[in-house]
């Protein structure tokens, strides 16, 4: 493969590489402290969560739904560990249980959108508040402590622990970028995002594809909720706030077209980097932290902007070969 293949197969995460590497370099000029070997661990452990939820965000965006109920799910997920960690549930099955119970919550979502058809951003609303305010109500607002010894970093060293988590992002992230590109299950995911229609005349199932990607969705929730809790000796019942935001901006950056069918989990971690970059990134160029959110509002605009400028310069383009192919 050439470069020019390369550049033309990655012309949608190309913006956001472009903006992170600028990012890159304006650190090292005005802040090469940020490139500490320490200050980069934190960053790769703090965004690692994020990435897996990212990556599912991916999946059902490329279906052409949306899914902002993942925050909430988030917290759940994590207490719920918390509470049976406690309880006494082996920590190698933890895992396994941090999956189930995002994909039972994830499959809610998806029942509604795919089997009853309702609006996936109607759906996701409702249970976002449901889930929330169930799991305060329960809680009373309370963490979770006194977790048993081997709950925090899987009872492992701090360095092994982040070492885990790291890589888990890392795996979770190749396994996708070939599922997608080499599996029959990757292509359904485009086709029903690009026509629903075509895609069922094709023979592909687009509900159960739908309905999938919730659960998976979920399931990966589920999961970046455990790897983010054993981090911490307790568990706040209101984590996961703004999470979605933040999964839903890094897939948009990252070039993935918000109306589904095209895009990249490439992208969903390039778009995961800079977002994630930029709050540390201000602390170390001496700007006030206040202006991470204006900054990561005024990326996702353009980045949402720019996507609809070249869908309509795509969509003119195809019109202009089409009539002149018929004249």
């Amino acid at each position: 493969m050439n470069f020019r293949q390369i550049l033309s197969r990655g012309k949608r995460e190309l913006p956001c590489v472009i903006a992170f590497a600028v990012l890159l370099l304006a650190l090292a000029l005005r802040a090469p402290d940020f490139f500490d070997a320490q200050n980069l661990r934190d960053l790769l452990v703090n965004t690692a969560p994020t990435l897996i939820v990212a990556l599912g965000m991916t999946i059902v965006i490329l279906t052409g739904e949306i899914d902002i109920s993942v925050g909430s799910l988030f917290a759940v997920c994590s207490v719920a560990l918390g509470w049976l960690a406690k309880a006494g549930v082996p920590i190698l099955v933890l895992p396994l249980v941090a999956l189930a119970i995002g994909a039972i919550l994830g499959a809610c979502n998806g029942w509604l959108v795919a089997r009853v058809g309702m609006p996936s951003i109607i759906v996701t609303l409702a249970t976002y508040i449901a889930w929330r305010d169930g799991l305060l109500w329960i809680t009373q607002g309370a963490w979770v402590q006194n977790l048993p010894a081997g709950f925090q970093w899987f009872g492992f060293s701090q360095r092994v622990g982040e070492t885990l988590i790291v890589g888990f992002a890392l795996i979770l992230l190749i396994v996708f970028a070939v599922a997608l590109r080499h599996l029959s299950g990757g292509r359904a995911v485009y086709a029903v995002g690009c026509d629903r229609e075509a895609s069922r005349l094709a023979g592909i199932d687009p509900r159960s594809i739908v309905f999938g990607s919730f659960v998976l969705m979920g399931a990966l929730t589920g999961l970046a909720a455990l790897l983010n809790a054993i981090r911490f000796s307790a568990i706040p019942s209101n984590l996961g706030t703004g999470l979605e935001l933040k999964a839903i901006a890094a897939v948009v950056v990252g070039g993935v077209s918000i109306t589904g069918g095209r895009g990249t989990v490439i992208g969903a971690l390039f778009g995961t980097a800079l977002l994630g970059s930029i709050g540390t990134a201000l602390v170390f160029a001496g700007i006030n932290p206040f202006w991470e959110k204006a900054i990561q509002g005024a990326i996702i605009l353009t980045a949402v902007f720019a996507d609809a400028a070249v869908s309509r310069i795509q969509k003119h383009v195809h019109l202009d070969f089409s009539r002149a192919g018929s004249a």
